[in-house]
């Protein structure tokens, strides 16, 4: 316990405070860019003619935003109307943070980058480093973007550091045909998506019973995924991660306790310090795991990235994607909000050239391309006249998947401290896994996060 704390405490320090592994000394922040002249009250100021010029990209793997074929169709059409170029780089989520902590140290930031407001709000926005953007939010805008959205896209002092461009649900998944056989289909309520602690726990004895093996892992092997394990604990007995103000981390609830030390006990979940979201994904894709964790649209049309047919494990089983059991069958599912921000690096040709890429890709006829892009839906209704309510149509799937959206909950992942509560979780998850004290491991970890966030 004690070597892995250290190592939490070097590796938290290491990425500078990233929201998949924040912490640490922040740089300076750059010289403020000049501001445009205001506008009148109510209307979106237009970015100041620019002569062509570059601007830099860089995005994580955000549906097709991480594939360099799909981004260039979009960045070329901008290019066409604009005369900007745009140089995009592709992160991946194992050293994206790194890279950037190392460039924003550097002085050499990119202008825009693409991801969540844990990163683009709770980290590089507060720490400095980010262009306010809520000149470009008019009245309208405010009304056609969902208010949770903008709420977690806006830090405390008002700042918008996020353009939001769309959001997900985060949930789990399961092998239909495993369940099937195991006669634990019967605890699946699949018209509505939902089932409950009662009915999960009845699907995992009869899913051991048929297979005696485990058929769902706890994985902590670090921080990746973790969305799946700190949804599945909090909704088993209505148990909380923070508290409704985003200032401490609240783990420590008996109701989390309670459902740590059952799936502990329970045959057929195991706590793997093996694995991690990807390699959990993995195995339930290869059909070794009969249940996921770790899932959203994005596995659910093209399961673990890996080229396999849409919905289906490597072994043709079908996947049937389900919200987390609660026990009255109705969670609060952890979301994935993804948009723009851009970075202050005190030149205001390229604040304003980045602006145009935000406006056309996010608020525009675009909108629609870039949405699809992402794989994900839409955070607003109307992008300068055009509807997206219907962007997904003639596609089952994405149109099957918005019955999770109601059940989205708190976007927690805004408080303070995220990254050395991130890692605590998934040290305290290890420990559990280790068979030491469940309450007493719990209390040490979040008596960590709330050091992180204090910090």
């Amino acid at each position: 316990m004690k070597i892995k704390r250290i190592l939490a405490m070097f590796l938290a320090a290491f990425m500078v405070a990233s929201l998949a592994a924040c912490g640490g000394q922040p740089a300076a922040p750059s010289s403020p860019a000049s501001t445009p002249e205001a506008s009148a009250p109510g209307s979106t100021p237009e970015p100041a003619p620019a002569a062509g010029g570059s601007i830099t990209l860089w995005t994580y793997p955000i549906g097709n935003w991480g594939q360099e074929a799909e981004v260039k169709k979009l960045t070329d059409a901008f290019t066409a109307e604009t005369g900007i170029e745009v140089k995009v780089e592709y992160l991946a989520y194992a050293d994206g943070d790194d890279k950037v902590n190392a460039a924003i140290t550097g002085g050499n930031a990119p202008d825009l980058v693409m991801e969540g407001p844990e990163r683009l709000v709770a980290n590089w926005g507060v720490n400095g480093h980010m262009v306010d953007l809520k000149d470009m939010l008019d009245d309208t805008d405010k009304k056609e973007i969902q208010e949770s959205v903008l709420a977690s896209c806006t830090a405390p002092d008002g700042a918008v550091y996020e353009y939001p461009l769309v959001m997900t649900a985060h949930c789990m998944a399961v092998n239909l045909d495993a369940f099937k056989e195991a006669g634990a289909d019967q605890y699946l309520n699949l018209e509505t998506r939902t089932w409950t602690t009662d009915d999960f726990l009845k699907a995992v004895d009869a899913l051991y019973a048929k297979y005696g093996q485990t058929v769902g892992a706890v994985y902590c092997a670090g921080q990746g995924g973790d969305q799946g394990t700190r949804v599945l604990i909090n909704n088993l007995y209505g148990g909380t991660f923070t508290d409704a103000a985003h200032t401490k981390y609240t783990w420590d609830d008996p109701k989390n306790i309670q459902a740590l030390q059952k799936l502990k006990e329970i045959n057929g979940i195991d706590f793997d310090a093996s694995l991690a979201g990807g390699d959990e994904i993995a195995k339930f894709y290869q059909g070794i795991l009969k249940m996921a964790f770790c899932w959203n649209i994005a596995q659910q049309k093209n399961p673990n990235s890996a080229n396999g047919p849409e919905g289906q494990t490597q072994t043709g089983e079908e996947i049937a994607f389900m919200s987390f059991p609660s026990q009255d069958g109705t969670a609060k599912l952890n979301g994935g909000i993804w948009g723009f921000g851009i970075f202050d690096n005190g030149d205001a040709t390229r604040i304003e050239n980045a602006k145009k890429f935000i406006k056309y890709m996010a608020d525009s006829a675009h909108t629609v391309e870039a949405v699809k892009t992402a794989n994900y839906f839409p955070v607003r209704s109307t992008a300068e006249g055009t509807d997206l309510s219907g962007i997904w149509a003639d596609d089952k799937t994405m149109n099957d998947y918005q019955i999770l959206m109601p059940f989205l909950g708190d976007y927690y992942q805004v408080t303070k401290g995220w990254a050395g509560a991130r890692t605590a979780w998934w040290n305290m998850l290890q420990d559990v896994g280790e068979g030491q004290d469940i309450a007493t491991v719990v209390a040490a970890g979040v008596a960590e996060a709330n050091a992180a966030a204090a910090g």
